[in-house]
C-alpha cells in the first residue's frame, strides 16, 4: 500500500491555469498532472546525473 502525504501547494495564477488545462487535455486530476511534471523532471535530473 503507497502511504500518501498530504502538501499544500500555493502557485501563481499563471501555472495553476497552466496545470488546469494539462489535466483537461489528459482527462485527468490537477494533483496526476502535477505528479507526471515531477516525475518527469526527476528522470531527466536522474538521467543527467549519470
Amino acid at each position: 500500500m503507497t502511504t500518501r502525504k498530504p502538501l499544500q501547494l500555493r502557485l501563481p495564477p499563471d501555472l495553476k491555469d497552466w496545470i488546469a488545462a494539462q489535466a483537461a487535455a489528459n482527462v485527468s486530476s490537477q494533483n496526476s498532472e502535477i505528479i507526471r511534471a515531477i516525475r518527469e523532471r526527476m528522470e531527466r535530473t536522474e538521467v543527467q546525473a549519470t
